[in-house]
Order: C-alpha cells, then structure tokens, then sequence
C-alpha cells in the first residue's frame, strides 16, 4: 500500500504568484511527497502526492482560479485498475 494515495495535479491562475512561496506552504501545512510547484507570477503547475486531495485543491482555490484538475487513485492503477 502507497503512503500517499493521490497523485494531485492542477493549474492555478493568477497575478504575483510565486512558485516558492506556495512550494512552502505546501511543504509545511500538508502531508505529502513528490512535490513539484512550478511557473511564473500568472501561472503555477502543482504535482502533490496526498492522501488529501481536497485541501490542495482548496488552497490553490484560494490564491487564484484553478482548472485542468486531475486527482488519481494510484493504489488503484498499482492493481491495474483505471485511477
């Protein structure tokens, strides 16, 4: 069994962005791994294995607009079923 079940992906669109800043937060406020934070001031693609996709989600809802969202079960595609 993985111990961060979901690979959470998304787009967040906004205005002085900045990609350290939201690496950090993330970092310190939820559990997880394989974090990537990557972009400029207007755009920031986020990659975040968690068990709680929701408060990502949730915290990038707060610094801009979100979309492109993918959440993918990954013990599910480890069994070889669709995530």
């Amino acid at each position: 069994m993985l111990e961060f079940r979901y690979d959470t992906q998304l787009l967040i669109e906004g205005h002085d962005l900045d990609e350290d800043e939201i690496n950090d937060y993330i970092t310190e406020h939820f559990e997880g791994d394989s974090l990537l934070a990557v972009g400029d001031e207007d755009l920031i693609k986020i990659h975040f294995h968690t068990n709680e996709p929701w408060k990502i989600l949730e915290y990038g809802a707060s610094i801009g607009e979100i979309y492109d969202i993918v959440v993918e079960d990954m013990d599910r595609q480890s069994r070889g079923l669709k995530g």
